[in-house]
């Protein structure tokens, strides 16, 4: 029996950040629940087209089952997501057979492995890029080697880059086509000695939102873009600087209570210590796309205040890494729902299960993911349906990095 795709495959997935430091793309991991299940696979495909637009991100597929593979490869076609292979699973002589005829058809494939096990050419020809990790030995050599002796082969993606400057080597120098994943402690570590702040970008984008006499709503929306930017703008609107009576608990109350003047001013204030850094830009979309995903991940039916209080939820649930001070401290300083504290800080109450869902499916843990799935009740299918709704939302202009 056939059962519905989407309820029977555990998804995940990690950012493609490319030269520009900006989102090109998402790895979506797939692992069948059962593989004694029949899948069927040309749904999923054919949701994923129904679903993205021409401005969300490409898509890479991961496929963390040999028959998974197997499966995408009869059944892929051109013009569907890039298919990942993992090179040890060319031993298998059924893999390589369906990788010949995929490419044979036009399907992008990408190889996956270490830079140091590479494929022969014969085999090489059948992919369009490679997904590559790089051994502590190899990055090293990679840092003390010359502009035209660096191992990094140019023009790939890479993976698993703990340090930023075997990643800054990798994008910049040898012109790499994305990074997997994004190395956050060690782009935090290098920059602890400045003060945490918001993005240039963002601040200029909200000042023209608010001369162009926009709606709330879209003020709102692109506060929201910034963690740093947030968080300072709820902690100035419950200051003794405005003197307000009541504590503010939203960006929505903080908006209409200050009126576009005060908030033209404030934005002006902030604008000379704004962040150009071009590192951090991963750092804050990742932590936006936790929070959209943790808002769309807990049903709020059709109180969009509720939805937008959970959205501050996992916006705040990094903030500790930002501004490197515990977060009972960083939470307690702004009048926030006791929900959300309790999400955060104590790991429990209502929001808790999407928050933890949110941040496990940042990754490829399957077992983790369906454990905290069955915990909790929730099904596989409104899951996965969340996420890729999230990931498809996401606008990726098709310019070149």
């Amino acid at each position: 029996m056939v059962q519905s795709v989407l309820g029977s495959l555990t998804l995940g997935y990690r950012p493609l950040w490319g030269r520009a430091r900006r989102l090109m793309g998402v790895q979506l991991y797939v692992h069948a629940i059962d593989e004694n299940v029949a899948l069927n696979l040309p749904h999923l495909l054919r949701t994923l087209r129904e679903i993205w637009s021409e401005n969300s991100p490409p898509v890479l597929l991961s496929p963390q089952q040999p028959s998974l593979l197997l499966e995408f490869l009869r059944h892929a076609h051109p013009g569907t997501p890039w298919i990942e292979v993992q090179g040890r699973w060319l031993l298998n002589p059924d893999i390589l057979a369906q990788v010949r005829t995929a490419h044979a058809r036009g399907q992008r494939l990408v190889w996956r492995g270490d830079l140091s096990m590479l494929p022969p050419a014969d085999v090489a020809q059948y992919f369009t890029s490679s997904l590559l990790s790089l051994s502590p030995e190899g990055a090293l050599a990679a840092l003390r080697a010359g502009p035209d002796s660096s191992p990094v082969l140019a023009g790939q993606m890479y993976e698993g880059i703990a340090s930023r400057l075997v990643m800054q080597h990798c994008l910049d120098q040898r012109n790499a086509l994305a990074m997997a994943g994004w190395p956050t402690e060690d782009v935090l570590y290098s920059l602890r000695n400045t003060h945490a702040k918001p993005a240039h970008a963002t601040l200029a984008k909200l000042m023209r939102a608010i001369d162009a006499e926009q709606s709330l709503e879209t003020f709102e929306d692109i506060l929201s873009e910034d963690p740093i930017l947030a968080y300072r703008f709820m902690n100035y609107t419950n200051s003794a600087a405005l003197g307000l009576r009541t504590g503010i608990d939203s960006l929505r109350r903080g908006l209409v209570m200050m009126g576009y003047g005060s908030i033209q001013r404030w934005l002006g204030s902030q604008l000379p210590h704004a962040s150009t850094e071009p590192d951090l830009q991963p750092v804050y979309q990742s932590m936006v796309m936790r929070a959209q995903l943790t808002s769309r991940l807990l049903d709020a039916g059709v109180e969009n205040e509720l939805r937008r209080e959970v959205y501050l939820c996992g916006l705040f649930s990094q903030l500790d890494l930002l501004l490197r001070e515990p977060m009972s401290n960083i939470l307690n300083r702004i009048p926030l729902s006791e929900r959300i504290y309790d999400a955060i800080v104590q790991r429990t109450g209502p929001y808790a299960p999407s928050l933890q869902l949110a941040s496990l499916l940042e990754s490829d843990n399957a077992v983790a993911i369906r454990q905290l799935c069955e915990d909790n009740e929730l099904h596989p299918e409104e899951v996965n349906r969340a996420l890729l709704r999230m990931l498809s939302e996401i606008e990726v202009p098709r310019t070149r990095n």
